[in-house]
């Protein structure tokens, strides 16, 4: 019971702290909503192509808010030597981490949905399978939320984390089929999609919003839970080797 109290005590502070701030919350809106009129407005072909392009704004809303608020949030705490009294707290390593980046997953979360809702204005989602979506949104989120926090615990300054965030975010864009399908790709480049978690996401939602998925519901949701594991290993092991001496 205390191990539990510890941790829903560091998922609120962390809310608290970080993502309930105005700036954050307000900035929380604002992105996702700024990636919907980009796409749903500058797309040229009216609001037939809202639907088509519903899963690919979802995707880039929660990997985008995950890695850039986890980057920071980390970073800044292990730079300011809080992240070393949290270390005290008794509760497992494993608990701790997944406390921490709790908060930086609900906000996904929350971002995911804020296109949904624009979208629901202008075209009809009734036939929609919100369990299914709400499920790869979660997974998407906690593989985004991993991968930030893979990002965070191997550098050392905030800046750092945000110009290596870049460098998985962007190539996600064009290689993981958000806005242009893997099969129009050149040949080259395609082994690259399946290597990155956010490709199965957005199948996911592909094949819910538009029947336009490529892989089995099941194959999706297996290969990012694999995902999510290894990247949660990759992320311990780098703090037991780096932070922990």
């Amino acid at each position: 019971m205390k191990t539990w109290i510890a941790f829903w005590s560091i998922v609120q502070k962390d809310m608290q702290v970080y993502y309930l701030k105005p700036p954050n919350i307000s900035w929380g809106i604002i992105f996702p909503i700024a990636w919907t009129g980009m796409f749903f407005i500058k797309s040229g072909s009216g609001l037939d192509s809202i639907r088509m392009l519903l899963p690919g704004v979802m995707a880039i809303s929660i990997l985008f808010g995950t890695t850039s608020l986890l980057s920071v949030t980390v970073t800044f705490e292990k730079k300011n030597r809080s992240f070393d009294r949290l270390l005290l707290a008794p509760i497992p390593l494993e608990l701790l981490m997944l406390a921490k980046t709790g908060g930086a997953i609900f906000f996904g979360i929350a971002n995911a949905f804020v296109p949904v809702i624009l979208a629901s204005f202008f075209t009809n989602l009734s036939n929609v399978n919100w369990a299914i979506v709400f499920l790869a949104t979660l997974f998407i989120a906690i593989a985004s939320t991993f991968l930030g926090l893979f990002i965070a615990v191997t550098v050392s300054e905030v800046f750092e984390a945000q110009t290596f965030s870049n460098f998985f975010r962007f190539p996600m864009i064009f290689l993981c089929g958000l806005f242009f399908p893997i099969a129009s790709l050149p040949v080259i480049l395609r082994p690259l999609s399946f290597i990155l978690p956010l490709t199965y996401g957005v199948d996911i939602l592909k094949g819910e919003i538009n029947q336009l998925n490529i892989l089995p519901l099941g194959i999706n949701y297996l290969i990012l839970i694999v995902f999510c594991f290894l990247l949660f290993l990759a992320s311990l092991r780098s703090i037991k080797k780096k932070w922990i001496l």
